[in-house]
């Protein structure tokens, strides 16, 4: 059925700014690439080196203390770190323990601040919001193109797409829980003479720290959620032993992969869970 109306060439168009866009900027990708590359071969190296059974005993006890002295989470991890080392996927989870990690720490350190300057201009707040729907609502499977047009394959590009991924809400979050806090608390603050600085780190920041927490949560486990669409283009990790038990229809080793998975998963979770608590006892 022929259209009433000329084709809007959007993809055309689309793929003209990106052509232009990575001929540009080829050089900082690059260097970006070389150096997300050469920093997080060494985490994961370091992390490799450890012996396994050190690690495991060494998150147990944090697990026992984290969530003060109980031992729900410190068996739990115990046990699940050790069956993942019992199959065999040890170097796998380190390998997706480097991609969450920085994935997570580059989304919180963009996403904080852009949270800040939301709850602070209605402008910005009208302008980034559209953004994160977008971000959000589009299928995390498209963040792949761009990441492969500018860093190519490997673990770089996965991490770019996962950042994009799980950015949105951490600054959701932070963005709310400085709107929620108290005016009474700030209009105090401006009268004993705060500057904007000491009131947004004094008094909204650690009113709002509940909030915010709840976003980095939800941001790691989104990060950790791309893991395995992100092995598509090349990163390592228990993703890529999915994707592989996937193609070759190993039913078995791709089921061990993702339990793996979900024992990690559960893992960062109650960690986090346990950080929000404490602080906000």
């Amino acid at each position: 059925m022929n259209n009433l109306l000329p084709t809007i060439p959007v993809a055309s168009w689309v793929e003209s700014a990106m052509e232009w866009f990575t001929n540009q900027f080829s050089a900082f990708f690059t260097v970006i690439k070389d150096a997300g590359k050469f920093v997080m071969e060494h985490v994961t190296g370091w992390l490799i080196s450890v012996p396994a059974i050190v690690l495991i005993l060494l998150i147990t006890i944090i697990a026992f203390f984290i969530t003060g002295k109980k031992l729900g989470l410190a068996i739990f991890s115990f046990i699940g770190l050790l069956f993942i080392y019992n199959q065999g996927l040890w170097t796998q989870l380190m390998e997706t323990t480097t991609l969450v990690l920085f994935s997570s720490v580059i989304s919180i350190v963009i996403g904080i601040p852009i949270g800040i300057l939301m709850s602070k201009s209605p402008v910005a707040e009208n302008i980034i919001k559209p953004i994160l729907d977008f971000m959000q609502t589009m299928p995390g499977f498209v963040y792949l193109i761009p990441a492969v047009a500018f860093f190519g394959i490997g673990v770089v590009p996965g991490v770019f797409a996962s950042v994009i991924f799980a950015l949105p809400p951490t600054v959701r979050m932070t963005n709310l829980g400085i709107r929620q806090v108290p005016k009474e608390l700030v209009e105090a603050a401006d009268s004993y003479g705060s500057t904007a600085g000491q009131k947004l780190w004094k008094v909204e920041i650690p009113l709002a720290k509940s909030t915010i927490m709840a976003g980095i949560n939800q941001t790691v486990m989104l990060s950790l959620s791309m893991v395995v669409i992100a092995s598509m283009i090349g990163s390592p990790g228990l993703g890529r032993e999915v994707l592989t038990a996937l193609q070759r229809t190993q039913v078995g080793n791709g089921f061990v992969a993702g339990l793996g998975l979900v024992i990690f998963a559960i893992i960062i979770d109650r960690f986090t869970q346990s950080l929000n608590k404490k602080k906000t006892v």
